[in-house]
């Protein structure tokens, strides 16, 4: 096991880097490490059947992230789109594929509705990596497509359940044992009571117990512990709609639907990636790995045109799609090439029609390889649209305007005292904020009065990277911790070079060691209220108000002057100790002098 681990590292460590360096894409960097590894290459693996069923996974835990990217509100908004446009290429395409088979095959209606259901399905986790690599995915056309994949990914449940109705040939006992769930003996009236009442735990779940639950992790600030129990809601929810036969993408997705509206979700986008990242790398190894080249080899005309066959029929449903959709010359483009592919739960619909005697062994084997080559050549539909529109021609052409989604301007670091103020007064001002806090107790406290707060630790690349760093136009670090601040600054010059940063300064020595790291600004969190009180107690005192005012005004201007000019002697405690006692009396002959001016004039 230990050497089979060893091999599937290397060969992503090799391909992938060379894949990327190649304008190639990770994808395809990943698909090439499974071919180059595989039983028809170097060998180095053969059995591919239980690393596929683990990597599998992957595809389980993107769908949790992208339910976290989706508020029920904004899911809500995409009903149209994810019933309309992905009910129409989901049912058209199928159909088109299922006439074409049985005009040019002698398989049964059955058999030929089999592969037109397969084949309609596009690959959700090629899609949306490749979509999001390239900085396409909050384009129009990446909205939509992402529609079209959702809708896909619920409606291979009505799918699955069709297969047994569609039986051909003699089916195998290994059927009843792989796909009967442990609710299949009850009536059907029972089943769907046990399933409702599963889908609506789940969201109960979410919305109600989650958020305790993490506020309790959190407080004993163990990050592995929070890793942990964010893997077992993924793991647990999975397991769940497996024993009762439904898809685990599907009750994961609607987990994370449910929890894009709690304050922890960046937090738990930032734990889950890593662990996604490396199973959908896994998963599209042993997809690379699965392809029978044989196949190809003893039918090469057949499989390259039932390769290029699928991915035309394809493209031109979509191509139809997207003129009836009004997505204009270049989305539509793009929209097109994302989709006209096969996808991953194609060998799910494969192997269960295998089981069931919709598929023999020669179909289905065939159908894999077609399918496998069709994710094969995606990744390079969307460079090849990439060259066309960033041709200087095309360039100058602005006929379509991409839609963006609206960016997030600021991020606020810490969300107490000090950075309620600030976030109020740009909220006043319409800008939009990403606040994120890393005490619970405060989040409660806050969310309880409408404001959108997140968990996480703001000095953690990935948590700002999810916050919208990318896009953002200044980070305001308020937290109460020099040395976090400090870290966040380091974080933030090192990743987003681009983002302004201002801080809260807690103290003299803190303000130094900002000044030295050359942000946008800072402010010493309680110098301007003790100044205010400065020139009050002036004002007791005897002096007239706007005497005091100028007092406080000049006071200030030199103790600003003597901060930047005495961080560069911090540190060198005898040079320092002279230079503030110089400033001192600098401060004291320039107030002095200031007052002889002002009574000589009334003189």
């Amino acid at each position: 096991m230990l050497a089979a681990s060893m091999i599937y590292l290397c060969a992503a460590v090799i391909s992938v880097p060379i894949a990327k360096r190649l304008g190639l894409g990770s994808v395809l960097g990943y698909l090439l490490a499974g071919i180059l590894i595989g039983p028809f290459a170097l060998k180095l693996v053969d059995n591919q059947t239980d690393v596929m069923h683990f990597a599998e996974f992957g595809v389980v835990m993107m769908l949790f992230l992208i339910g976290l990217e989706l508020r029920p509100g904004l899911l809500w908004g995409l009903r149209k789109t994810i019933l309309g446009l992905g009910g129409l290429q989901v049912t058209l395409t199928a159909l088109i594929a299922t006439f074409f088979v049985m005009q040019l095959s002698t398989l049964s209606w059955k058999t030929s509705l089999g592969i037109g259901l397969a084949i309609a399905l596009s690959s959700t986790a090629i899609v949306i990596q490749s979509l999001s690599e390239k900085g396409l995915l909050k384009t129009q056309a990446g909205k939509n497509a992402f529609s079209v994949l959702l809708f896909q990914d619920i409606a291979v449940i009505p799918i699955l359940a069709l297969l047994p109705l569609l039986a051909v040939f003699a089916s195998t006992s290994e059927a009843a044992e792989t796909h009967t769930s442990l609710i299949s003996h009850y009536p059907v009236w029972v089943q769907i009571f046990i399933t409702v009442g599963t889908i609506v735990s789940i969201i109960a779940g979410g919305k109600y117990l989650s958020a305790p639950i993490f506020r309790f992790i959190a407080e004993t600030h163990l990050r592995e512990i929070f890793t942990a129990f964010a893997l077992l809601i993924v793991v647990a929810i999975a397991v769940l709609m497996q024993a009762i036969g439904l898809s685990p993408a599907l009750g994961t997705f609607l987990a994370g639907v449910v929890l894009a509206e709690s304050e922890f979700r960046h937090e738990l986008e930032v734990d889950i990636e890593p662990f996604k990242g490396m199973l959908l790398g896994l998963f599209f190894i042993t997809v690379g790995a699965n392809i029978d080249f044989s196949i190809l080899f003893d039918s090469p005309v057949f499989i390259v045109g039932a390769v290029i066959g699928l991915i035309s029929l394809k493209a031109l449903v979509l191509a139809f799609l997207a003129t009836i959709f009004k997505l204009g010359n270049k989305q539509g483009f793009l929209f097109t090439f994302a989709l006209a592919q096969g996808g991953e739960f194609a060998f799910v619909i494969t192997s269960t029609g295998l089981n069931f005697g919709v598929f023999d062994y020669h179909i289905s084997n065939t159908l894999t390889v077609v399918v496998a080559l069709s994710m094969l050549v995606s990744p390079l539909l969307i460079i090849f649209y990439e060259w066309f529109f960033s041709r200087p021609q095309q360039k100058s052409s602005h006929e379509d305007s991409e839609e963006i989604e609206p960016t997030c301007n600021a991020i606020i670091a810490g969300y107490g005292r000090f950075g309620q103020i600030i976030g109020r007064l740009l909220d006043s001002q319409g800008f939009h904020l990403t606040i994120l806090d890393h005490s619970p107790s405060q989040i409660d406290l806050l969310r309880r009065f409408g404001n959108k707060v997140y968990y996480g630790d703001a000095s953690r690349k990935e948590l700002l990277e999810a916050a919208g760093a990318d896009d953002a136009q200044i980070l305001v670090i308020a937290v109460d911790e020099p040395d976090k601040t400090l870290e966040i600054v380091h974080t933030v010059k090192k990743y987003y070079p681009h983002l302004k940063i201002l801080a809260r300064a807690i103290d003299r020595r803190h303000a130094y060691e900002l000044i030295r790291e050359e942000i946008a600004g800072y402010q010493r969190e309680t110098f301007d209220s003790a100044l205010r009180l400065g020139i009050q107690a002036l004002t007791e005192l005897g002096l007239k108000h706007q005497e005091a005012e100028e007092a406080g005004k000049m006071f200030a201007i030199h103790d600003q002057q003597s901060l930047t000019m005495l961080a560069s002697l911090w540190g060198d405690d005898k040079s320092y100790g002279a230079a503030v006692r110089q400033r001192m009396e600098d401060l004291k002959q320039v107030l002095q002098r200031d007052k002889k001016d002002k009574g000589q004039k009334l003189d």
